[in-house]
This record gives structure tokens, sequence and C-alpha cells, in this order.
């Protein structure tokens, strides 16, 4: 019977641990060089440092540089496994990897360290770096590689050809080839599709299109990501202001920052400065997240002292206290789901497709439709169960004021914010709750106060 995918799995590690702890250079090579550079980063987070330091000494620094491409830096960071490496091989595996990955390599590590490594390297590997280290985090010339094909419009496609075959192996990717002129301005684009469908003696001017989308080395990288995905791009160049061609960003770099915008967005909504942490220490994540929990905290104890100054009217009718988590309750639940589609639509830039007018049109209406619903079964079910047809009237239409209230105020705070040109993901779900808490106790005890002879 043959053994299953995660078996085989399995069983490899085991074996590769094995020879590790044997020091059995032959084993270890044959079966760890024919896993995938994934797998191969897999099993060297998962190995103590005594075997990372047998790795270290079994692998070339080139094939070390493909398990580093595809280690993250919420792995842990790239600091520990750097300073087990002898400085020499850890310069020569950065000199190996592409640009953009070694670049957000050094970027992890301190100045000292960064010049050090740029020391000991090549100078041309040094130089490539260097170039790239100083632009913007988070913007495109932050993320692009320098390692891509460009040729002239005066080429024949046999010439071509042969720039490609030459350069193919230090290339990041070579579905397209960017034509420059010579001054180094981006002048067109083709396929390798075209390159291999047209006669050897085409002139590259006469099939290249001339139409070629970029981005600028200095437009957010959340942008470039937008455009890649709305175009089904597999590469974008990145030029700067006279259009000269600087570089290329590859789509499994917008891969990585789709997740790390979305992580981003996830850690602001819940609250949280960094879901992604991997810090192990619980007094470091406390610190993290204290900041967040002490605003929301002040934020809880005005609420309450809101509550404090109906005092009189919960001791006239005690009965009103029984709601106020139910009233609470669903303004902070349709608040946050009016928030969450609010950002889903600012992140996917449909708000240029319909005017805030009509956005918040359509929220006040949804949340009128789902108070009304809402507050006619409480209503009926609050007369059932106390038999106060006035409290299960106050209680109902509280619910269809505060929902269609929250749910306006979901949709319009990171409306404003983007407004503001602020994150509208900072507007998170505690913070939009919060804030409908205070709005759900203002109209359920205003109300209350107001109809208190009824009540009584």
């Amino acid at each position: 019977m043959m053994p299953s995918e995660k078996e085989r799995v399995e069983f490899d590690e085991n074996v590769l641990v094995n020879s590790l702890l044997k020091e059995d250079l032959s084993t270890f090579r044959d079966i760890f060089l024919q896993l995938h550079p994934y797998d191969q980063a897999k099993f060297f987070l998962k190995i103590e440092k005594d075997a990372r330091m047998r790795v270290y000494s079994y692998l070339s620094p080139d094939e070390m540089a493909s398990i580093f491409e595809h280690i993250e830096e919420d792995d842990g960071g790239y600091n520990r496994f750097l300073e087990e490496m002898d400085p020499t091989f850890g310069a020569q595996m950065l000199e190996n990897m592409y640009v953009d990955d070694a670049v957000d390599v050094l970027n992890d590590l301190n100045k000292d360290q960064v010049a050090s490594y740029l020391t000991i390297m090549n100078k041309e590997s040094a130089e490539e770096i260097r170039e790239l280290l100083h632009y913007e985090e988070f913007t495109a010339g932050s993320i692009m590689t320098t390692e891509y094909i460009a040729i002239h419009a005066n080429q024949t496609v046999r010439s071509a050809m042969n720039i490609l075959k030459n350069e193919a192996p230090e290339a990041e990717t070579i579905y397209y080839i960017y034509v420059i002129d010579q001054e180094k301005h981006l002048v067109g684009v083709i396929s390798l599709r075209d390159l291999i469908i047209h006669d050897d003696d085409t002139m590259i001017g006469d099939i290249m299109n001339e139409r070629v989308y970029s981005v600028s080395v200095g437009d957010d990288q959340e942008e470039v990501a937008r455009k890649m995905k709305d175009y089904d791009f597999l590469a974008l160049p990145v030029v700067d202001f006279q259009n000269h061609l600087l570089g290329i960003i590859t789509v499994d770099d917008i891969i990585d920052v789709l997740d790390e915008e979305a992580s981003d967005d996830y850690s602001k909504l819940a609250a949280v400065s960094d879901v992604d942490s991997s810090e192990p220490n619980p007094f470091t994540a406390a610190k993290k997240r204290l900041p967040w929990l002490i605003i929301l905290l002040f934020l809880g104890m005005f609420t309450a002292s809101l509550i404090g100054q109906f005092e009189d009217t919960i001791n006239k009718v005690a009965i009103l206290a029984v709601f106020i988590p139910l009233i609470a309750g669903m303004a902070g639940n349709t608040g946050t789901q009016a928030l969450a589609i609010a950002v889903r639509r600012l992140a996917t830039d449909d708000l240029e497709q319909s005017s805030v007018r009509k956005i918040l049109l359509k929220e006040a209406g949804t949340g009128l439709i789902t108070g009304a619903v809402c507050g006619i079964v409480v209503t009926v079910t609050v007369f059932l169960w106390k038999q106060q047809l006035y409290l299960g009237l106050l209680v109902g239409i509280s619910i269809l004021a505060t929902l269609t209230v929250a749910t306006i105020a979901g949709a319009f705070v990171p409306l404003i914010m983007h407004r503001l040109n602020i994150d509208p993901a900072v507007a998170s779900g505690p913070f939009i709750t919060t804030i409908n808490d205070i709005i759900s106790i203002l109209i359920y005890f205003g109300m209350a106060t107001l109809f208190m002879n009824y009540l009584l």
C-alpha cells in the first residue's frame, strides 16, 4: 500500500533530522535538495539551533539563499539566523538572493550590521542592494527588483532571444521583456509569447506594445497591488518621474503585500497592534495591546457615567436595566456589519463608482428595515414576556432608532476617515461598538425619560 502524501512528508522529515544528528551529509543532501524551497524553509524553521548549524555547513550559500527567500519576517526575524552564520557565508548568501528579497532581509537589521554585510559582499551586488535600501518602506521602490530583462526597439527578435537566453538565469521573471531607449526611458513591452511566435528578423519596435502600464517608484505598495490585481499582470515596471525604468515588481511580491495589508487591516479592526506577532513573551504581547485597551477602557467609563445620568429613570422603572445589554449589543453588531462593508468598499476602490450620499442612503435604508423587523419582534416578545405593552413599544422603538443610527455611523465613520486621509481600518470594531453603545444608551434612556408616565 502506497503511503499518503502526509506520511511521505513526515517520513522525509524524520530521515532528514536523523541524518543531521548522525552527521550523514550525503543522505541529507540527497533528500533535502529534492524538496521545494518552501518545504526546505519549513523544515529549517522547525529544527533546533544545533541542527541548523549543521545545515549551514552542509549547504552552499546559493542553496541557502533559496531557503531564505521563503522565510518571512514573522517567522522570528532574519537576524537570529544570520547571527548563527559565519559573516562571509551570510554575505555570500545575500549575494545569491534576488535583490528585493535581500533588501527585505537587510531591512530587518540595524545600520551597523547592514554596513558590515555590504562591505563583505562583492561590489556589484552591494551596489544593487544599496540602491534599493534608500527607498521608503511600503513603496514600490522598496519591493521592486532590478533583476529584469530590457532590450531596445531597434533590435531583431533573434538578437532579443540571445539576450534572453544569456540573462534569463539571473532574471526574476522572463514573461515580460521591457523595451527601453538609449537614455533608459521605458518605451514599450513585449511578452515572451510574442518573441517566440514572430520571425527572427522581425524588429522589436514593430511588434512591441507601446502602451505600457507602469507605477512610480514612490507609489504606495497597496496601490501597486490593486493595479496588478485589476489588470492581471504578472509583473509591473517601476519608473521615476522622468519615466526611466528602475526595476520591476513581480506577482509573488504582490501576494506578500496583499497578505501584509490584510493582516494589518485585520489588526486594526481587532484593535491589536500586530495580529501576526510571534512574540512568545506575554509581557511584550500585553504591552502591544494595552494602549488600545486603555483607550477603550476610558470610553467604557464614559458610557458607564452616561448611564449614571439616568439613575433616577432606572430607580423608577428598574426593569429598564434588563434591556441595556440587548440595546447596546444590537447597536454594536449592526455598526460592525456596516463598518466591514464600508472598509471593504474603500479597500476595493468601489467608492469611486458611487457617491458617499448613495452609500449612506443605502445603509440608512438597510438600518431602517433591519431595525423595523427587529423592533417588531422585540416588542411582541417583551409584551408576551412582561405583559407590558408600553415597555415593549419603548424597547422596540429604541431598537428601530438605534439600529438605523448605528448602521449609518458604522458606514459614516470610515468614510470620514478616508476623506481625512486616515486609514479607515482604524475605525475598528471595538471603537464602533463603543460609539454605538453611547448612541444606544442616549436613545434608550432619553425615550424612557420622555415617556416615563406611560411606563409607571
